[in-house]
């Protein structure tokens, strides 16, 4: 039976890989910061399927907690088949209207987070010759969006970079870009929605399902509906003096998630 890593899986995006992972038989590594979210979600989706879910507490916004889900993705007794880097956040405000201080943790954990968990990964299932990652990123990836949209073009360009480098070894990468998605996210962001059409929202468990068919398929970069097909396909033409002015005026304070 194959055990796949979910960070941030308490919740929204993560949550929905856990629970469609899990009722495909595989065990799960949950990490999160919620000890008691952690404990209620293992015992819910071991119940529920029959699988192992192990737990793991861990704040990926510090050395400590990187370190740990590093330890664990390195252990090579009980190894981890896929990685689902999926931890992350936004920020309310535009740029100078975020703290220094918040802005560099938005990047510990989107940035430093991916690249060292996603290379502890991979060296260990290289070896193996086997093997995922799956790095959640975003459509704001292909917008002019601030920290948050850089921090997720990051994503997917390092993705693709290192699916390509590890070509070949049986190891594949992929990074998800979904658009606005029902979640926790913007609540915890303490950012409005009120103003994002209701065509535009995602279901979670959908969302999953055909990231999880698009790494089967061996893409790289998956963009789960095709509503967001089409509409980063007008985002392709567009000038990016325009992208930039329409992106000011809505605002990270509607980032996708």
């Amino acid at each position: 039976m194959t055990t796949a890593l979910i960070t941030g899986s308490t919740a929204g995006i993560g949550a929905a890989f856990a629970r469609r992972l899990a009722a495909q038989g595989h065990n799960l590594v949950l990490v999160a910061r919620d000890v008691k979210r952690l404990g209620e979600q293992a015992t819910e989706l071991h119940d529920r399927h029959g699988i192992e879910a192990e737990v793991l507490a861990a704040d990926l916004s510090t050395d400590e907690g990187i370190a740990a889900v590093e330890r664990r993705l390195g252990d090579r007794t009980h190894p981890v088949d896929l990685l689902v880097n999926n931890a992350g956040f936004g920020n309310k405000g535009r740029f100078l209207e975020v703290s220094m201080a918040d802005e560099l943790t938005m990047l510990k954990v989107h940035v430093e987070a991916v690249l060292r968990l996603t290379s502890a990964a991979t060296e260990s299932m290289r070896s193996r010759g086997r093997g995922g990652v799956v790095n959640v990123a975003s459509v704001a990836a292909f917008v002019p969006r601030g920290t948050y949209g850089a921090s997720k073009a990051w994503v997917v360009q390092f993705t693709q970079g290192a699916a390509r480098d590890l070509s070949g070894t049986g190891v594949r990468l992929m990074a998800l870009c979904p658009g606005f998605v029902r979640t926790e996210f913007h609540q915890r962001a303490g950012m409005g929605t009120d103003n994002i059409p209701n065509w535009m929202w995602l279901d979670a468990d959908k969302l999953v399902a055909t990231a999880l068919d698009d790494l089967a398929r061996g893409k790289t970069v998956s963009v789960p509906d095709p509503r967001y097909k089409a509409l980063m396909g007008v985002v392709k033409l567009t000038p990016r003096g325009l992208l930039g002015g329409v992106s000011s005026r809505t605002g990270r304070k509607y980032g996708p998630q």
